[in-house]
């Protein structure tokens, strides 16, 4: 008898998504991780990792967004040499890895406009890094050049149509304060995720009519959907 494994309890993180503004419009920073890491390794992610005891207030655990702030802002130093305000940060989303991945974090997503400044990449976890234009970010990827986090590929998606760092700090103010959990179907070619206000979240019947919120990952032709 087959006996269901208990889901592996996500590790708290946070990142952060620096933006920059130059002539040929919005710019994100991507970092490329270390191949050898056993979660996510060769993807491209935003500066990240996970929230250590030290990054909560006085070492309770109380104020969970203050020691996110606090991770967020670390992370951007240890992987990138960004040294971010922590004032600056705006809250985009929170998302947390499928129940059934063996790895899981529940990772708190903010955004900022980039200190001027050159990104320096660790070297250890961070192998890479590059500043590019969204809708640049999802063509490497729809060709193979590069690995996108799932988190990072929807979030790109969303911030693809803004011309302009004012721009998109706007858009990202307006979005709803949402907690993902994707639930995870196998498709031909590669899976989709679904999530909350999808019209098939609990009951997995894709074809039914209704709003979409789901991210496809098939035969490297990712798509974002979000209808509302």
């Amino acid at each position: 008898m087959n006996l269901a494994v208990p889901p592996v309890p996500p590790t708290a993180a946070s990142s952060v998504v620096l933006l920059r503004q130059r002539p040929a419009g919005l710019e994100l920073l991507f970092l490329k991780r270390n191949p050898e890491l056993r979660f996510h390794g060769g993807y491209w992610v935003f500066p990240g990792g996970r929230i250590d005891p030290s990054d909560h207030p006085d070492g309770g655990t109380q104020d969970k967004a203050v020691a996110a702030k606090r991770a967020a802002v670390r992370e951007a130093k240890e992987e990138a040499g960004v040294d971010v305000a922590v004032d600056s940060l705006a809250f985009a989303i929170h998302w947390t890895t499928p129940v059934a991945s063996p790895i899981r974090f529940s990772t708190w997503f903010f955004a900022a406009e980039a200190p001027s400044g050159i990104v320096k990449i660790d070297g250890q976890e961070i192998h890479d890094h590059r500043w590019l234009r969204p809708r640049d970010a999802l063509d490497h990827q729809r060709h193979g050049g590069m690995k996108l986090a799932a988190p990072t590929f929807a979030i790109t998606t969303r911030l693809a149509p803004y011309p302009s760092v004012d721009e998109a700090l706007s858009a990202i103010a307006g979005w709803p304060e949402e907690r993902l959990v994707g639930h995870v179907h196998e498709v031909p070619g590669g899976r989709v995720a679904l999530y909350e206000r999808d019209v098939a979240y609990e009951s997995g019947r894709l074809d039914q009519s209704g709003p979409r919120h789901r991210l496809w990952m098939v035969d490297g032709n990712w798509r974002y959907e979000r209808e509302f």
